[in-house]
């Protein structure tokens, strides 16, 4: 999270700057405290009043107005932030930038700083694709600046292409990767993730309620602190993770599949999938149609992925997870033997706040020194980052 974490916010003049006003608020959420500068131009779109409110500071739009500590606004703000993010670029301040040129506040916060800073472009698909717009974001990436790729949608000059400014979420994500300590540089992390369907019919299948938000968060933060990430999922309505290696699957076969066909770069193994323990014996070919009496459906096991992963364990890491509804920690513990782990998160799905579809979980880590760590709860963002943290010591042994 971006807690702490001080981020400047600047707005130039085009369309999108009320965008700005989201990134703003996401950002706000994450824990950021954030101070905005406006280019005049940026000011006919959207008025500083409205930056103020959600940033709770004065906003800043004149290169010669002084603070009330009568400094200097353009260096004051270019030493402040951790980051510097530029909402909506537009093609004037990516020229701008690239030329060196500080002919306003936000040029000249640019040219003074020597913190990092992000670029969002946005605008008319001709524009971006102007020879003279790429050489200058081209000449920008040579500088050390960072630059985010546009969307490619439906723009506000009624065209269509490739010039969208990013999803204020996805700019949000993107400054978190940006911010955060990168002590898992040195690791290749295979997470698995969601459910598995098991088809009995082209109509139907057998799953479970997975939804697969666990595994997407260990994705997520693993590959903020570094890590090169492999998410191998089972369906799910979730946004993938920036920056990973995807692999959709559907069913236990397929995943198991999957994970040994990329398990050979891997290094650390976290097995958050709920894959189904059984699948049906035949698959029909044509939708099984409802009669009178009941119905016997032959089942049969699937593989032990895990199980099958910690015979070709070598030096990696492997992470399990148990959900029970009672007997947590003699089940957990049983697994985390059985199936060769070295640490297993266990959660209880009769508690409020753990188990399937909700954005918080309450886990205990168990290892194989009969140690137990108990987690309060959490955003499962903040689970994930905890169980990195134990693996990183791990890895670290």
């Amino acid at each position: 999270m971006l807690k702490k974490k001080k981020i400047l916010l600047c707005a130039t003049g085009g369309i999108a700057v009320y965008k700005s006003a989201e990134l703003l608020r996401e950002l706000f959420k994450r824990g950021a405290d954030i101070r905005v500068a406006m280019t005049k131009n940026a000011c006919k779109f959207v008025a500083p009043l409205t930056f103020e409110t959600l940033s709770g500071h004065p906003v800043s739009t004149d290169l010669f107005a002084l603070t009330e500590q009568a400094e200097i606004p353009h260096i004051a703000l270019a030493s402040w932030p951790d980051l510097i993010v530029v909402v909506p670029a537009t093609a004037n301040i990516i020229g701008k930038a690239a030329a060196g040129i500080a002919d306003d506040l936000v040029s000249t916060i640019i040219l003074a700083t020597k913190k990092p800073v992000l670029f969002c472009p946005a605008m008319n698909v001709n524009m971006y694709e102007n020879a003279a717009v790429q050489k200058n974001l081209a000449g920008l990436a040579s500088m050390g600046y960072l630059v985010m790729a546009p969307g490619y949608g439906q723009l506000a000059c009624r065209t269509e292409g490739k010039g969208r400014l990013p999803e204020p979420i996805d700019i949000a994500e993107e400054i978190e990767y940006l911010l955060a300590g990168k002590d898992l540089r040195d690791e290749h992390i295979l997470v698995t993730a969601g459910p598995t369907q098991e088809p009995l019919d082209p109509v139907r299948f057998i799953s479970n309620y997975s939804s697969g938000k666990m595994g997407y968060a260990l994705a997520m933060a693993a590959r903020r602190r570094g890590a090169m990430v492999t998410l191998v999922s089972g369906p799910v309505a979730l946004a993938l993770p920036p920056g990973v290696q995807f692999i959709p699957v559907k069913t236990a076969l397929q995943m198991r599949e999957a994970v040994l066909k990329n398990l050979k770069g891997a290094t650390v193994v976290i097995k958050a999938a709920a894959v189904a323990d059984y699948r049906p014996a035949v698959c029909e070919k044509s939708k099984i149609k409802k009669s009178d009496g009941e119905m016997m459906l032959p089942l049969e096991r699937n593989p032990d992925i895990i199980s099958e992963i910690a015979r070709k364990k070598g030096k990696r890491t492997i992470v399990g997870f148990s959900m029970e509804s009672d007997h947590l920690i003699e089940y957990a513990r049983k697994k985390l033997f059985d199936k060769g782990m070295d640490l297993i998160v266990a959660n209880d799905i009769t508690e409020a706040g753990a188990g399937f579809g909700g954005d918080t979980n309450i886990v205990r880590i168990l290892d194989r020194d009969g140690g137990i760590e108990e987690l309060p709860l959490l955003s499962k963002l903040e689970v994930a980052d905890v169980i990195l943290d134990r693996v990183k010591k791990m890895r670290e042994k």
